[in-house]
């Protein structure tokens, strides 16, 4: 089958490649992959950025996000049939969705949402999976929560604004002006022109920031916090919590609580809180969503959609920035 692989890390370092179909293991069903979409982590990966705990080795298919069709199921699989029309996020030391076919544990699995195309299903696994463990398991968001996200007609920031406001969050998020309308469209309450205006400056009591950005940003948001108010760091830094969650050894806490100690030492002094967040696979969760997808809760957003060929230049086109909202996806019809 046709692939896009890492053959080494580095910038030039995904290929076209002809590699074997996979097989699938006995709780593994195997999809025909229709679709699938460009995340900010399949950059990291590509460069190496965390290839000391998740140890990819090269030559290997990158790729987190899918839809498609199961065309064969494991003898142990029970929950999926050959012909069911899924959509999935694979775990990690399992990705590889840039490909004609991929095998996955049934349990990253779901049906996809009924009314959404395999393109606009792809969009979603990876960021609606992070925004619902955002919002809802780790920052327990209820009516009346006031939320901050930056970044709100990214892929992850036009999730988030959507799931918070369904939750009965307010929910204020920047952006540039050109994209107001859009996430006003999705829910936002307070939409902060990040080229005009400094949102620390107008902003405060938020008990949740989702920051994707990090650096001064990220040091900023720690000041619109209510006391007690949680910010969580999506582009870094890492803290302890993430080798844990990855299983890494114990060394790799010290190295990373080492590299978090500023904006966690910031955070204690402001009587606030900072935790790195890197979502997980599960489809258990996706299926959830798929039925906020299905009622009309939740809408994609898809900024364009390339040939499969085209993969290389979707992942440039991502990576300078040309995004104007949601997220870029690849069809394999």
């Amino acid at each position: 089958m046709k692939a896009f692989v890492i053959e080494h890390y580095g910038k030039d370092g995904l290929h076209a490649a002809d590699v074997p179909r996979p097989q699938p293991g006995p709780r593994d069903v195997l999809v025909k992959v229709s679709a699938a979409s460009i995340n900010p982590l399949d950059k990291l990966v590509r460069d190496g950025e965390f290839k000391q705990l998740l140890k990819y080795k090269p030559p290997f298919i990158l790729g987190h996000d899918v839809a498609g069709t199961v065309t064969s199921v494991g003898s142990a699989v029970r929950g999926f049939n050959v012909g069911d029309e899924v959509y999935a996020r694979p775990r990690d030391l399992r990705i590889g969705t840039f490909a004609e076919y991929i095998a996955m544990d049934e349990d990253d699995v779901a049906l996809k949402p009924a009314t959404l195309t395999m393109a606009e299903a792809a969009a979603l696994p990876l960021v609606a999976l992070a925004a619902w463990q955002i919002l809802v398991e780790r920052a327990g968001i209820e009516p009346g929560s006031k939320v901050l996200v930056h970044g709100g007609a990214g892929g992850l920031g036009s999730t988030v604004i959507q799931l918070a406001k369904h939750l009965g969050a307010h929910v204020a998020t920047t952006a540039r002006g050109s994209a107001e309308d859009l996430v006003r469209s999705l829910g936002a309450d307070v939409v902060i022109d990040y080229t005009q205006q400094d949102f620390s400056t107008v902003l405060s009591g938020y008990d949740l920031v989702i920051d994707g950005i990090g650096g001064d940003n990220l040091m900023k948001s720690l000041t619109v916090l209510a006391p007690g108010g949680l910010a969580l760091g999506v582009a870094g830094p890492p803290d302890a919590a993430f080798a844990r969650q990855l299983g890494a050894p114990r060394a790799f806490e010290a190295v990373l609580s080492f590299l978090s100690r500023k904006v966690r030492r910031a955070a204690r002094k402001a009587g606030v809180r900072y935790s790195f967040f890197f979502m997980r696979a599960s489809g258990e969760q996706l299926a959830h969503l798929a039925g906020l997808y299905n009622t009309g809760a939740l809408h994609p957003v898809i900024d364009s959609v390339f040939a499969f060929d085209e993969t290389p230049q979707a992942m440039a086109y991502v990576e300078d920035g040309k995004t104007k909202a949601g997220k870029a996806v690849l069809s394999f019809d």
